[in-house]
């Protein structure tokens, strides 16, 4: 090609395939295009992640047997969530939050524990489910990241003080002790600055969503379809919560409602809302709980002690104990925890406090029984159980109860306005 003009046209498209497009390639090594669909701020959404996280939303309706909204509508909803997302982690990143890889490493083992799961069996799990492990972890990262934002944009609007959790103690009923509501919710969002001729249009939204569910539409696909909540392609759930929990205009207009019952159109000063009573319960008893009394030694792995080492040194660690040395003294000695000056005592644990790894060899050993050699992120471990009580959390409980209840409805009254 010696033509000047051609090779600079040649170019220019290079260059335009370059900037709205990505280029990928296949197991079998044919090149393809991953077209950007969107670009925020300094990253860009391609439509393969938009069409990855379209599958793994409809997979996700599809248990639930919700109704797959028609594509253009799931296009748009997933689009604006995830601009909105990417959004959110930039600002969140530039304000310096960030999300530890320890962290991060012991919420994957702890949500493979809860599926019953070695961390080789989740990752197959993933991959069976067309994910793959790296993804997954990296948008477990940015769900923490986000979860963190919201926490700290609501904690400076709000405070909590022992006398309001007192007085919610104290004035709180038997009825709202124990009765739970599970909810389904449905957002029309209403812009500030909406004109009146605005208002009146994304009023007739609502009311269109009204009269769909009033008619016997699903509630969850009238979600998915119309809703500007956040989860309204999950159908709009809000889950289970104590009547205490919600912002007064929803608690008011719940109260009275029977399971599969919606409340009328409901209006807050950013948007239209209608609720829906999926189920309620009731019922309460002491919580009562296992605590051990642990102790514990700690081998560091770094770069001047390898695993092989910490372990071989943990190995005649453990031996000595199991002949009848002190482990509070060989914790003084040897342990590169915070707690060996301590003897290595963590003092009264509850079930779920430590490292997955701690908590499984914790459940089965005997009193004054030594663990086996334990690995985590933090190096080698070995444990003691010196004693085991019963104890009632009720009251600890209920304190925490109540502050996260009046946490989240001093949010939910900031977010309703």
């Amino acid at each position: 090609m010696n033509n000047p003009v051609l090779q600079r046209l040649s170019l220019c498209f290079v260059l335009l395939v370059l900037l709205t497009s990505r280029l990928i390639y296949a197991n079998d090594d044919v090149l393809k295009i991953d077209r950007i669909v969107a670009l925020v701020e300094q990253t860009v959404i391609t439509e393969k992640e938009l069409n990855d996280r379209i599958k793994t939303l409809v997979n996700q309706l599809n248990k639930q047997k919700i109704e797959i909204p028609p594509t253009d509508v799931l296009q748009k909803q997933m689009l604006e969530r995830m601009v909105l997302e990417k959004l959110q982690i930039s600002f969140a990143q530039q304000t310096g939050l960030k999300v530890e890889d320890a962290l991060l490493d012991k919420t994957i083992e702890r949500i493979a524990e809860q599926n019953k799961l070695d961390l080789a069996e989740f990752k197959k799990a993933l991959a069976s489910e067309g994910m793959s492990f790296r993804r997954f972890r990296e948008d477990l990262r940015n769900e923490i990241l986000l979860s963190r934002l919201k926490e700290r944009e609501v904690d400076s609007k709000l405070s909590i003080t022992e006398a309001e959790v007192e007085n919610y103690l104290s004035l709180q009923s038997k009825e709202q002790q124990s009765d739970e509501y599970n909810l389904s919710h449905i957002l029309i969002r209403t812009p500030e600055d909406a004109s009146p001729n605005k208002l009146a249009e994304l009023k007739r939204k609502a009311d269109d969503a009204f009269n769909q569910i009033k008619s016997g539409k699903d509630f969850a696909q009238v979600s998915a379809a119309l809703s500007d909540a956040p989860n309204a392609l999950e159908g709009g759930q809000l889950g289970w919560k104590n009547i205490t929990q919600l912002p007064s205009l929803f608690a008011d207009a719940v109260r009275n409602l029977k399971p599969g019952q919606t409340t009328e159109i409901l209006r807050s000063a950013n948007g239209f809302h209608i609720i829906k009573l999926n189920e309620r319960r009731g019922g309460s008893s002491p919580l009562v709980i296992t605590q051990s009394h642990l102790r514990h030694i700690l081998i560091k792995v770094s770069e001047v002690t390898s695993e092989k080492e910490a372990r071989q040194r943990m190995e005649i660690i453990r031996e000595r104990a199991e002949h009848g040395e002190d482990f509070a003294e060989l914790a003084k000695q040897y342990s590169e925890d915070s707690s060996a000056s301590n003897g290595g005592d963590l003092g009264w644990v509850n079930p779920n406090e430590n490292l997955p790894e701690l908590d499984r060899a914790m459940e089965k050993l005997a009193i004054a029984e030594i663990s086996p050699i334990i690995k985590s992120q933090f190096g080698i471990h070995i444990i003691q159980v010196t004693e085991r009580r019963q104890q009632d959390m009720s009251k600890e409980a209920a304190k925490l109860k109540a502050r996260q209840e009046i946490r989240a409805r001093k949010s939910d009254d900031i977010k309703t306005g």
